[in-house]
Parts: C-alpha cells; sequence; structure tokens
C-alpha cells in the first residue's frame, strides 16, 4: 500500500498551493490529505471560495499556533488504516508534510500523534526547537519586529496582512514561480493570525524519534553541502540531524516548490516515504571538517598575543629565515602595517575550537606576520543572520584597538573577510576611511542571501554599497572559488559588476577547482598558489 500524505502550508497560504503536487502524487497512487489551517479569509471545509465574515472571521484572526496543532492532529486522525512505521512509511503510514511556517505545527502534531506518524518531512524549513516561537523562524528581520512589538505588550490578537505581489521575496526566493502562479499566489494570500507565530512550540520530545526528512531548495540559498558545514562547526541543536532516521534532498528551485516544480516535489516526497535521501555525518565522521583543515603554506611559530576578542601576531625581529616573504620583513623597521582578518559565519555560540583558533585564520594571521605586516584575527559575535549589526560592531571596535597599538603603523590597514563575513564589508565600502589601503575577501558572500530575509536597501549589502558609495573604494583582492555554490557565486559575480561599473581596481585570484572554504579533497597546489598570490597582492598595497 501507498503513504497517505497530509500536506500542511506555510505562511498566508491555504491547500491550494500544494494542487499540483498533490495531483502527481495520487497519479503515484498516494492517498492526499492538503490542509488549509485557521486563519482569516482562508476557505474552511464546507465553505466556498469566498471568505468568511463577520464573527467566525474574528475568530479565525485569534487562532493560534495550538490551534492549527489540533488540525493537523484531526487530519491525522481522519485517516484510518494507517499504523505509522519506522524509517519508511509502514504500508500506509502517514508522512506529515510542512513547508515554511507549516513545519512547526506538523512537527508539533507529530509530537502528539508520533505512533501514527511514519515521517515528517520538512519543505525549505528548519527543525523547530522546543519553547521557541515560529516567530524565530520568520526570514525578514525587519517583519520579526511587529509581532515582537506585540509580543512585549502580551498581545497575541491580530492579523499579520500577506505580501503584496512584489514583497513575497522578503519570504523566500520566487525562482522557478511563474507570473501566472504569482498572482494567482498574491491572489489568494491571506493575513497569518499574530497568535500563531507568538506561542513558543512545545514538545515532549516523542517527535524526535520519528524519521524526519529535509528536502532543501537551494536557489533559496541553502544546499546539503552547506548544512553539513554547519553540522560540523558543532552546533549541538544540529548534531540531531546526523541521525540516522534523518534524510536530505535538495531541490534547484526556490521557496515555493509546490508552485515551481511540484512534479520534482513530488518525485522526492515518494523517495523522502521510502527512507531514501542523503544522509549527513556527524563532526569529524568523514575526516577533517574544511574550517579546521590545515592551512595550505608554511607559516612561522609565532607567539600570540590576545587582548580581549584579538589575537595579535607580530613579525620577528629581522624576519623568519626559511619562511616566504621573510625578505619583506627584514627591510620594515618601526611600526608595521596590519591585515586584520575576519571569519565567516553564522558561528554556533560557544563553537570549539572558537573561529580564532581555526587553522585557516590562525594561519593566514601568521602568514602575514612572517612577511612583515602585524597578522590580527578577530572573533566577534555573528551567530544568526540578525547578528550582522553586533558582529560589525565587534569589527569596528577591533580595528580601533589595532590602529591604537603603537606598534601598528595606523595608517596602513587592510581588512579581509571570509565567506559569510562578506557582508561586513559593506560599511567599510559605503565610508572607506582614509587609512584603509586595501580591502580583502576569501570565497566571500557578498549580498544577503534569499533566506536571509535582508530587504533589498539593507545595511549589509556590499554589492549595493559598492554602487552607491559616494568616494571610490580601497583596492580589492578578491580570492574567488570555481566549485562555488551557483547562489553564492552570483553575489560575487554581480559584486564584480559592480566594481567594473565604478572602475575599481579589482584583483581577481582564481582557485579553479576549489569549494567554498576549501577542504581535503581539493588541489593543495592551487590553493597555495592562491593564497600566496592573494596576501602578495594585499601586502603589496599595503606597501604603496
Amino acid at each position: 500500500m501507498e503513504p497517505v500524505f497530509i500536506l500542511v502550508p506555510g505562511m498566508f497560504t491555504d491547500a491550494h498551493v500544494w494542487e499540483g503536487t498533490a495531483r502527481r502524487l495520487t497519479a503515484a497512487g498516494a492517498q492526499v490529505r492538503a490542509v488549509t489551517l485557521a486563519g482569516p479569509g482562508r476557505p474552511r471545509a464546507g465553505d466556498g471560495p469566498e471568505p468568511d465574515a463577520g464573527a467566525h472571521a474574528e475568530a479565525e484572526a485569534e487562532a493560534d499556533l495550538e490551534t492549527h496543532i489540533e488540525e493537523v492532529c484531526a487530519a491525522i486522525d481522519a485517516v484510518t488504516g494507517a499504523p505509522g512505521g519506522t524509517g519508511g512509511t509502514g504500508g500506509r503510514g502517514i508522512v506529515l508534510v510542512g513547508h515554511d511556517y507549516g513545519v512547526h505545527p506538523v512537527l508539533g502534531a507529530a509530537d502528539r500523534r508520533a505512533e501514527r506518524v511514519a515521517r515528517i518531512v520538512c519543505v525549505d524549513a528548519g527543525l523547530p526547537q522546543d519553547g521557541v516561537p515560529p516567530l524565530a523562524a520568520v526570514p525578514d528581520q525587519s517583519v520579526r519586529a511587529l509581532p515582537a512589538e506585540e509580543a512585549a505588550t502580551g498581545t497575541t490578537a491580530g492579523v499579520l496582512p500577506p505580501p503584496g505581489r512584489e514583497e513575497w521575496t522578503r519570504w523566500g526566493s520566487t525562482a522557478g514561480v511563474s507570473e501566472e502562479a504569482l498572482d494567482r499566489l498574491t491572489a489568494r494570500a491571506a493575513p497569518q493570525p499574530l497568535g500563531t507565530l507568538l506561542r513558543p512550540l512545545r514538545l515532549s520530545g516523542a517527535a524526535a524519534a520519528v524519521p524526519t526528512t529535509g528536502v532543501l531548495c537551494t536557489a533559496n540559498g541553502v544546499g546539503i553541502d552547506m548544512v553539513q558545514r554547519l553540522v560540523d562547526l558543532g552546533d549541538p541543536a544540529l548534531r540531531a540531524l546526523t541521525g540516522p532516521g534523518v534524510t536530505f534532498f535538495e531541490l534547484p528551485t526556490g521557496h515555493w516548490p509546490m508552485l515551481s516544480c511540484p512534479e520534482d516535489l513530488a518525485g522526492v516526497l515518494l523517495r523522502a516515504a521510502a527512507g531514501e535521501g542523503h544522509r549527513l555525518t556527524p563532526p569529524g565522521a568523514s575526516g577533517t571538517p574544511a574550517h579546521l583543515h590545515p592551512f595550505p603554506l608554511p607559516v612561522p611559530e609565532l607567539p600570540r598575543e590576545r587582548r580581549g576578542n584579538v589575537d595579535f601576531y607580530f613579525p620577528r625581529p629581522g624576519g623568519t629565515k626559511g619562511i616566504e616573504g621573510a625578505e619583506r620583513a627584514e627591510r620594515v623597521d618601526g611600526p608595521r602595517p596590519a591585515v586584520v582578518f575576519v571569519h565567516g559565519g553564522p558561528v554556533p555560540a560557544g563553537a570549539e575550537p572558537s573561529p580564532r583558533d581555526w587553522p585557516v585564520l590562525a594561519g593566514h594571521a601568521r602568514y602575514a606576520a612572517g612577511q612583515g605586516a602585524v597578522g590580527v584575527t578577530v572573533e566577534h559575535r555573528l551567530h544568526d543572520v540578525a547578528d550582522y549589526p553586533r558582529a560589525a560592531g565587534d569589527v569596528a571596535a577591533a580595528v580601533d584597538l589595532v590602529r591604537a597599538d603603537p606598534r601598528v603603523d595606523g595608517d596602513r590597514i587592510a581588512l579581509w573577510f571570509f565567506s559569510g563575513g562578506g557582508p561586513l564589508l559593506a560599511d567599510w565600502l559605503a565610508k572607506p576611511p582614509a587609512w584603509l589601503r586595501c580591502l580583502a575577501a576569501a570565497y566571500p558572500v557578498l549580498a544577503p542571501l534569499p533566506n536571509w530575509g535582508m530587504s533589498a536597501d539593507s545595511r549589509f549589502h556590499p554589492v549595493r554599497a559598492l554602487a552607491d558609495a559616494g568616494q571610490a573604494p580601497p583596492p580589492l583582492v578578491l580570492l574567488r572559488v570555481g566549485l562555488e555554490s551557483p547562489e553564492i557565486a552570483a553575489t560575487v559575480s554581480g559584486f564584480l559588476a559592480a566594481a567594473g561599473e565604478r572602475e575599481a581596481e579589482v584583483r581577481v585570484v582564481d582557485v579553479p577547482h576549489g569549494h567554498h572554504g576549501g577542504g581535503p579533497g581539493d588541489p593543495e597546489e592551487e590553493w597555495r598558489g592562491a593564497v600566496r598570490e592573494a596576501v602578495r597582492a594585499v601586502l603589496d598595497r599595503l606597501d604603496a
């Protein structure tokens, strides 16, 4: 017998978004129940297509997360002859599918009906945690503030208005969604009751035993490789994703795959129901994680001077014999120029080892010190994409500390950002100080990714900052990997296009067969040559 799929929609939507996927699942022999969750303007069982009115609409506006959990439980209870199972679907076991916000009532219902549910499928949604309200998963950071203000007053009534046609990208990438489908999505969108976002999800732990599948929509910014890298950073909250009952699939589309590729989504759901999919590995189980891979070049053994969140590596007097670039170090007397290396992220709070002890970060600083500059690493508090303002403050304070050191030439500073630290470039591009001689970035993210929920006018948007800057940027050095994810590569291409329009000085150093962050499988000689060339380019600009 085929499984029974219960499909739960996300924010502002109802069962209609699943129509294309449901048809294909039904054609494959599965049973399908698409749920419309309570809310004003949403058709209910027995209603026509027109929105409800009057007192009923007022009651719908007061729906909360508990209301939606009960509705999914009712959908489970309405299925007969579904014994559940472990790993697959146990014959006609129930597969609960939640998209976006819908994963919260799905997980809540699975926690109460664990014996009936064969598998949970999260479609482009994270796995919610006990005690955390759905508001925490809302991607648009500006939108988070409105319900948060209501919560501060103890109010959970009211609604969040649905997006206009041009506003859906605040909630996720619309890549692949046709104009007609976007028109229909907008026309049928309904307000989201605030209570559904503000009430914390309460879990007993029973759902943890239910096999789970994540369907990642890569055009929205996250793929399997990125999730594995996050797991490798050691976040305890993500360790559950490496369990034997957890699988993953990717779809090369935006946040609404049921509209952009319903047939492909149906195929993935059927495979998920059968227990198929990619499995993640626990940290270190498949070799050294990329962020702990050895630095590719020989570096001098230099003492580290730790001051708060900043580590200094000073050149040895007279240079370091046998180290590349030692002749540059021998030529320098007095205060030295400094290169400040800024790690990427988000990185879980309390990650061990901490970013400034990662070989790639400390290695770059030591290598720069071996060539005569002061190598500096900064540890900042980018633990979530909402933390960019705080991280920017950490970096700015660290730069002030570096420039104030009498051993540093405060008029010759370079900043070098890695990976997800790339958006922190924006402040320095918008208003570059005279002492900033060079900006560098290695495999950077240079514009907010779709699932970050940042508006187009976000402060942390290097492409826009470069395009709109009132003055010429400092010289730029960009280390680019050839096997970058398409979503990140697109931000780099956009940045280079903006640099070309501004006639900015950009030195691009390529690692043709390199992956984001490098790693054991990448060609070491390519990385050695690229890092050597990029560091030399930065130091040349400090010496100019």
